[in-house]
């Protein structure tokens, strides 16, 4: 599969690079070219394929809800476990209507939402190119383009398509705030800033930056106080009933996973996320090193508006040109407040500021443990999408008159940087040991732990507690086992009152005397390579060690029975037929 997504890249990049011109002016074959770049998103993202951690404990809620018995991890416990509610709610939906399969719809809507991206990347960059385009000067549709097709080369985002996570629905949604932001439309980006921040808390920080936008622009006298108004209202509509909701429900707040994750100091949680940081820009320089020079071109080009001496009344209708406030209409640009070539370099401008504050909100957060910086999915198609803006905007006609297409150089040059720092990313997912080495590994415990979810579920007495490391796979293939997750995500008191150190919570002591699993599975990486007889000390004295080998395998899989039910449990086990119990040496 990597060798077939390296041949796809080669073949887009050679038809991009070779009929460039040809892209500005027919319409037919740009859409052919975005088809053949969605084909390349989407076997970058099946070379990956695999289901996360985290996914496997959304699916367990949207389960619930589909069977009746409420946005639950456990039957009978109100924990928010999550902090994805709108995914939430979208996966639990083809269930509930139509008994379809949790997981299927997780990863088609993923597969369908990273599409998305790529799609919507491309219109961004030529909605935004077009508003900066003087009259009589086509704009220059090539250029969302190249950002499609650096977009479907990003790393993090073709990870987390299939993963059945809530990551590329976030992505989508960021770009198409940016989309509604530039098409004039705040309440709409207000709604869509609300259904970001319904699924991922991330998307707070995209909120505050939109509306700082719009707040500056209405200062500035470029838009009216109704925008800001508009945008806020948009917003409230849907996450007053959702806080409304979740406090009354869950009595809290804040979910548990946030609630274990930023309950440690601030310094440590710093130290985890530095390295985090330069993890993924060793990863994606291609990405940075292009934002970086994007950046300080657009800082240090600043041109006159270019629809300087018309009046806004004069303004052509185009298809992706920007509406005119009714207010302007019949006063010169110069005069007007509102200039939309001025407004696309600040939208510009908070593109790469979302994609900051974005990479610092993943800094004060500690990180995550996941492959590929779920954090900063977000990341590369931001500063894609920022960078083709900002070379349409400052190559645009500033004088307003008719031009011949751009033949210089630099013009040239631009499908050739955008298809080789593409390359250079589809590269990295292929070679990189942190990016397709990690997936495998993750893949492979995750199948893991889902067969030993399963194994447990089948034999182990109806109703059985089980305490786990990793609690989503088991309790996803699990059935209707009781699943504690010893780090607090799915858990209030250990999320909230236990030990929080290094990004997770934990309190054994609750988890082995309140709690009493009737079986605990210490492991989160599924089977090891050889027997282990020693119990981890937070287990000693009411647990005992039982160790099975996986028939016809050479791995080993070690659970902790209960002591008073330890030989009724281990015989339980034992009839698994994948599963031998073999004792520890005496």
């Amino acid at each position: 599969m990597g060798y077939a997504v390296v041949v796809a890249w080669l073949v887009l990049a050679a038809i991009v690079v070779l009929t460039w011109g040809r892209l500005d002016t027919d319409r037919g074959w740009r859409g052919f070219v975005l088809a053949l770049t969605l084909g390349l998103s989407l076997l970058h993202q099946l070379l990956f394929a695999t289901v996360t951690e985290d996914a496997f404990i959304t699916f367990r809620y949207a389960q619930n809800i589909a069977d009746g018995n409420g946005p639950v991890f456990n039957p009978g416990e109100r924990v928010e476990g999550y902090t994805n509610f709108l995914w939430l709610v979208l996966i639990a939906l083809p269930r509930a209507a139509f008994g379809a399969d949790v997981e299927t719809a997780a990863v088609v809507f993923g597969v369908l939402s990273a599409l998305g991206c790529v799609l919507v990347s491309c219109f961004l960059v030529n909605r935004i190119v077009a508003s900066a385009t003087p009259p009589g000067t086509e704009p220059r549709p090539a250029l969302g383009v190249a950002a499609a097709v650096l977009t479907a080369s990003a790393g993090g985002l073709a990870v987390y398509g299939p993963s059945g996570s809530e990551v590329p629905l976030f992505v989508l949604l960021v770009l198409a705030v940016g989309y509604a932001l530039a098409a004039r439309r705040p309440v709409v980006a207000g709604v869509l800033v609300a259904f970001a921040v319904m699924t991922s808390p991330e998307g707070l920080v995209v909120g505050v930056l939109a509306g700082l936008w719009l707040v500056g622009a209405a200062l500035k006298e470029k838009r009216s106080w109704w925008a800001p108004v508009g945008y806020v209202l948009g917003a409230l509509v849907f996450l007053i009933p959702r806080l409304a909701w979740r406090a009354t429900f869950y009595q809290h707040f804040l979910p548990a996973p946030l609630a274990a994750k930023l309950g440690g100091p601030l310094g440590s949680q710093l130290a985890a996320g530095w390295p985090y940081l330069s993890g993924f820009a060793l990863a994606h320089q291609g990405f940075l090193l292009l934002g970086v020079v994007a950046a300080v071109a657009l800082l240090l080009r600043r041109t006159e508006p270019a629809f300087r001496g018309l009046r806004v009344a004069e303004l052509p209708a185009r298809g992706e040109a920007p509406v005119v406030p009714a207010a302007l209409r019949g006063l010169r640009v110069a005069e007007a407040p509102a200039v939309v070539a001025v407004e696309a370099r600040a939208l510009i401008w908070l593109l790469f500021v979302t994609a900051a504050g974005l990479a610092a909100a993943a800094v004060l957060v500690g990180g995550d443990p996941g492959p590929s910086w779920r954090l900063l999915a977000p990341v590369p198609p931001l500063l894609a999408v920022a960078s083709a803006a900002v070379f349409g905007v400052l190559t645009a006609d500033v004088e307003g008159k008719p031009s011949p297409r751009p033949r210089s150089s630099p013009a040239r040059l631009v499908p050739v940087i955008a298809c080789g720092l593409a390359g250079i990313a589809v590269l990295v997912s292929v070679f990189s040991p942190e990016m397709l080495g990690r997936v495998r590994d993750w893949r492979a415990h995750g199948t893991e732990l889902a067969e030993i979810g399963g194994w447990l579920g089948e034999y182990l007495p109806p109703g059985s507690v089980v305490s786990a490391a990793a609690p989503g796979a088991l309790a996803t293939h699990g059935g209707q086992l009781l699943i504690i997750d010893v780090f607090g995500r799915t858990d209030d008191h250990i999320a909230r009152d236990g030990r929080h150190e290094g990004g997770i919570s934990t309190d054994y002591d609750y988890v082995v005397n309140d709690r009493r699993p009737t079986v605990a599975v210490p492991a989160d990486g599924g089977y090891a390579e050889r027997q282990h007889c020693a119990i981890d000390p937070v287990y000693a004295g009411k647990y005992e060690v039982a160790t099975f080998r996986r028939v016809g395998t050479p791995y080993w899989v070690s659970v902790y029975p209960r002591a008073e039910q330890a030989k009724s449990l281990v015989a339980d086990l034992d009839k698994g037929p994948d599963f031998r119990y073999v004792p520890c040496p005496s």
